[in-house]
């Protein structure tokens, strides 16, 4: 029965993509990123938007993400997803949905950057039970701050330090992100991301020390939709498959609900 309940909850919040507008990638753009690719950043959605965001990894994994702008400078989302769900046989469902919370405690200003502070418990990839944590383990706990300048159209410079709470395999350190996005045209966006992975790095975790670099593309391809493509963990960071990067796919729509 929980199962069952799992796939439909799972199932409406993908069918939800299907009927929501707005992107956010490029010049033309008229909302702020959350994440990068795994880095949360200072973006926040309105009062009254909603936004999904669906990832597709390696290894079948499918994660689906839910956030509403439920009050100005502050939104709450849910989030759920599991391993093997495309391709064949049975799909490694995650334990338990993810939740998130983000407060924009300043707006960004000619000289401050923006300046958000939240939680949130998804991880990626395969869920593990022992130790008990996702491949890319949650942010946790985390404050971002983000900026935007003119240059050749938007370079947005993003920062945020984290403390996730998956911490069984022993490697509970404070994180740190850093990231940047750089507009090409009305319509695309470019972004890259590091992280350095100090939460994952003992001899008992997954990561072997060099951190993880991502790079990805981001196509605002018509009214409320965008899509990326990611390369993962170019410096082939991760022990339990570290001889190539990772190839994943994000499908992204905002809607005003007012």
């Amino acid at each position: 029965m929980l199962k069952t309940v799992k796939f439909i909850a799972f199932i409406i919040v993908l069918a939800a993509a299907a009927v929501l507008p707005q992107g956010t990638a490029g010049e033309s753009a008229k909302y702020e990123y959350r994440y990068l690719i795994d880095m949360p950043t200072a973006g926040i959605l309105d009062k009254g938007m909603v936004g999904v965001t669906t990832d597709v990894l390696p290894a079948g994994v499918v994660v689906a993400k839910m956030e509403v702008g439920v009050f100005q400078n502050v939104s709450f989302g849910i989030s759920y997803g599991a391993a093997n769900l495309i391709g064949s046989g049975k799909p490694n469902w995650y334990e338990l949905p993810g939740v998130n919370l983000r407060v924009r405690l300043l707006n960004e200003t000619l000289l401050l950057p923006a300046l958000t502070i939240g939680f949130d418990s998804q991880g990626k990839g395969d869920e593990f039970e022992n130790p008990k944590r996702f491949a890319i383990k949650s942010p946790g706990f985390f404050a971002a701050a983000s900026k935007n300048f003119l240059l050749l159209g938007y370079l947005s410079l993003h920062g945020a330090v984290n403390y996730s709470l998956e911490k069984n395999d022993g490697d509970n350190f404070i994180n740190l992100f850093v990231g940047a996005e750089k507009t090409l045209g009305p319509n695309f966006s470019v972004i890259a991301e590091y992280d350095f992975a100090l939460n994952d790095n003992a001899a008992s975790a997954f990561g072997d020390g060099k951190g993880y670099f991502n790079l990805g593309l981001r196509w605002a391809i018509g009214s409320g939709f965008t899509l990326g493509f990611d390369l993962r963990d170019l410096l082939q960071n991760k022990r339990w498959n570290p001889n190539a990067a990772d190839r994943a796919l994000r499908i992204e729509y905002l809607q005003s609900i007012f």
